[in-house]
C-alpha cells in the first residue's frame, strides 16, 4: 500500500464524546434541559440523518437543521432548530478528543505512507478540530466533502480526491474508517481496499466488502 485514506470522526477523533458535550451546551443555549436520554436520542436521530445524506435522500443543509427539528418535534420541545444547529457547531469546533492510539498510529504511518484525510463533516467544524488537535501535519492532503462538492460514499467524492493526488492508483490505496455505510461502501465504490475500524465489535449490517477488520488502531500496523 502507498496511499492511505483515514476517516476522522470515531476513527482518529472521538466524535461521540465531542458530540455529547457540544449538544448539551447547545440545548442549554436554546432553553432545553440536556437530559442524558435526550442526548442519546439526538445521537440516534443524527446518525439516521447522515445515513440519509449518504443515500442521497437529503442535502447537507437539510441534515444540519432537520436533525434538531425532528428531535424537537418528536419530543414536543419548543426550541429553535436553526439556533441550536449554530450553537452546536460552535461548541463542536472548540475541542477534540483522540481515539486511543490515534496519535501513535499517525506517527507510525506518516513517514511510511502518503496519508489523506477523508471526512463527511462540516467544513468549518472540521477545520477548527484539525487545528486544535494539531494533526494536519501528518496528511499530504485533506478532503472534506463539503469542500469537495460531493459526499462519501459516492464515487464522485473519491474521484475528486484522486484527481488531486499525483501518481495515484486505486490498487495501491486503502481506506480505514468506522462507518460501513460511508467509509467501507465508499472504498468499494472507489476501488480501494478497505479496513473497518470496529472497536465495539458491531455486527456487519451492510452488503459491503471488508478486506480487513480491526478492533484497535494499533492492529493496523500488522496490515500495512
Amino acid at each position: 500500500m502507498e496511499f492511505v485514506f483515514l476517516d476522522l470522526d470515531d476513527t482518529i477523533l472521538d466524535f461521540h464524546q465531542a458530540e455529547a458535550i457540544a449538544v448539551a451546551k447547545a440545548f442549554r443555549g436554546v432553553g432545553v434541559e440536556p437530559k442524558p436520554a435526550l442526548i442519546a436520542r439526538y445521537s440516534q436521530v443524527n446518525k439516521r440523518h447522515w445515513q440519509m445524506l449518504e443515500r442521497g435522500e437529503l442535502t447537507r443543509e437539510q441534515v444540519l437543521v432537520q436533525r434538531f427539528a425532528c428531535l424537537f418535534a418528536e419530543t414536543g420541545l419548543k426550541a429553535d432548530p436553526v439556533a441550536c444547529k449554530t450553537l452546536y457547531e460552535d461548541y463542536l469546533s472548540m475541542g477534540h478528543y483522540f481515539i486511543p492510539g490515534a496519535v501513535e498510529l499517525l506517527e507510525y504511518l506518516a513517514p511510511k505512507y502518503r496519508l489523506y484525510l477523508a471526512s463527511n463533516g462540516t467544513a468549518r467544524v472540521q477545520a477548527a478540530r484539525l487545528d486544535s488537535s494539531g494533526i494536519r501535519r501528518y496528511f499530504s492532503d485533506i478532503f472534506i466533502s463539503q469542500e469537495m462538492g460531493a459526499d462519501k460514499p459516492g464515487a464522485v467524492f473519491f474521484q475528486r480526491c484522486f484527481a488531486r493526488i499525483p501518481g495515484f492508483s486505486p490498487d495501491r490505496g486503502i481506506i480505514i474508517g468506522d462507518s460501513l455505510t460511508s467509509d467501507i461502501r465508499g472504498g468499494n465504490n472507489a476501488g480501494l481496499k478497505t479496513c473497518w475500524f470496529n472497536p465495539h465489535f458491531q455486527p456487519v449490517t451492510e452488503d459491503v466488502k471488508i478486506d480487513w477488520e480491526i478492533h484497535a488502531l494499533g492492529e493496523l500496523k500488522g496490515i500495512l
